[in-house]
Order: structure tokens, then sequence, then C-alpha cells
């Protein structure tokens, strides 16, 4: 299967999977259950969770049984988004290509369905579909990802770090915080709900940490060189708020020139994965390469 055949099965696969499983949008209240659809099911590339299952798959499981705790993921980082778009965060209103959930609904249920996205991702990382103890690791994997050590750490550091007077080391903490350690945490998760071996677990890692501050590297590139109507999100920003990314830093070429060797780690590690189905070095190529 050609890699943009399997990106959009999985992603079919993923919004089956939400669909199915959100509350119905009629569910009393309805205003919340509404939200929280429209917030999730609105679109986005489904990168966290396919790539999940494209570690899943590539230590040999068998995907089917672990759709609902991988589909967790999504909401987890719709979660992030909803609040990050809010006036006391970013203040966006355009995310996806639509407007953001709080313009659409108001801040205060803006607020409410992004704890409710939340909340509902870990009743389904929670439903057994292993052994207790690989799915305590994986939720806990999972949990210490989202926490204040994780991405609301990094959110919190980025929203302190906006000047462009910031240092390297600085930013790629934001970085690996804010955006990298949930997709870790994802790549991780497809492993150990497949009951993958701990050097293959340490190979997912490696592989989800160079790929996590790649896609955010590569945010940084996007946000400076797209527009809004290629991103589905406000442009610019980034520049127009003094924000710390790394073509502030070490301009666009410096970047790009850590993108490709963070990829460079990532194919050396996908490589280390042994099963039949190993899409994980091309996926890393895709987010490395991405236009939106």
């Amino acid at each position: 299967m050609k890699l943009n055949d399997y990106l959009q099965s999985r992603r079919a696969l993923i919004d089956r999977t939400i669909d199915q499983n959100l509350p119905p949008a009629h569910t009393p209240p309805a205003r919340i259950h509404e939200a929280m659809r429209y917030a999730v099911l609105g679109g986005g590339k489904r990168i966290r969770p396919i790539v999940a299952l494209a570690a899943a798959e590539a230590c040999g499981a068998e995907i089917e049984a672990l759709l609902g705790p991988i589909a967790a993921l999504e909401l987890i980082h719709t979660y992030s988004l909803v609040h990050d778009d809010l006036p006391a965060m970013d203040d966006d209103d355009l995310r996806r290509g639509r407007k953001t959930t709080h313009v659409v609904y108001g801040e205060a249920i803006g607020i409410l369905t992004g704890d409710a996205l939340l909340t509902e991702a870990f009743a389904w990382l929670a439903r057994p579909v292993v052994d207790a103890e690989r799915q305590l690791r994986a939720i806990r994997e999972v949990a210490a990802a989202a926490d204040s050590r994780g991405l609301i750490g990094g959110q919190v550091a980025d929203m302190e770090g906006t000047s462009v007077e910031g240092t390297i080391e600085q930013l790629e903490f934001i970085h690996r915080n804010k955006t990298g350690k949930l997709l870790t945490a994802s790549v991780v998760l497809g492993g150990l709900l497949a009951g993958a071996t701990e050097q293959v677990i340490d190979a997912l890692r490696r592989y989800g940490e160079a790929v996590g501050l790649a896609f955010q590297i590569v945010d940084d590139l996007l946000d400076l060189e797209e527009s809004a109507a290629t991103l589905g999100k406000t442009a610019g920003k980034d520049l127009a708020q003094q924000k710390l990314t790394y073509p502030a830093l070490v301009g666009p070429e410096g970047a790009r020139a850590q993108v490709e060797a963070l990829l460079a780690v990532a194919i050396e590690n996908a490589g280390m994965i042994p099963g039949p189905v190993n899409y994980l070095a091309e996926i890393a190529r895709f987010i490395c390469e991405r236009r939106s």
C-alpha cells in the first residue's frame, strides 16, 4: 500500500472510532456534546493515533481491538488545541480551516469542551484491551506526556517564552514538551499495546522523540512560509508575536538542517522494528516534508 493510501485508510479508522465512541450530539446537555464533536470531527491529520497504529502494526499487532485507546490520543491533542485557541492563551479564531470551538460555542463551553475531551480520553484508554499490567503502563505513559512536566509544562514555557532573545535550550524544552512528548507517547503506546520488547520500545521512543521535535520545527517553518488558507489556521503569528522559534534563532536553513538530522535519527530507529508492516520511516519523512 502506498503511504498516502495507508494514511487515508488509518485516518478513516480513527474517524470512525471517534464518531462511534463519542456521546451522540443530542446527549443531554446537548451543547457540550455538539461542541466536543465539532472540535474533534472537523478535520485534522490524525498524526498521533496514526503513528500509534503504525507502531503497533510494525510490532505485529492486529489493530482493530486497539482502536479505542489509540483514538483517545486525538481527543487529548484536540483538547490541547481547543484550550490553546482560547482568548487567554493564543486567542485564535481559525483552526483546521474552521472557526475555533470557543468562537462557535462561547468561551465557557470552549473551556469545558477541552476538559471533557481530556476526561473522555482517559476513559477510552482505561477500557481493557490487553493484559492489565501493559494497559496500566500504557495509561501511565500517556498521562506523563500530558501532565505539568509534559504538554502543559511546554505550553506554560511557550507562553512565557515570547521573546526571540531566548536560547536554543529554552526552545527545545518548549518543543519537546508541548508537542514532542505526546507524539512520543503515541508511538510508545502502540508498541506497548502490541506487546513489544523493551529493546523495541526503546527504539520507538527514540523515533518518537526525533519525529516529535522535527514536527514542531516544521510547524515553525510553515507558520513563517505558508498562508492561512494552506495551513487551515492563522499564519504568521509567531513572527508577529516575536515568539521563540527555530527560524528566529538559527534561520530557516538552519531549521531545515535540524529537521534533516532528526529525520535521519527517526529512520534509523524505524529500521530496528522487526514487524512485517512498517510505515514508520515513510511517516517520518511525510511529517518532515509536509507543507501544511
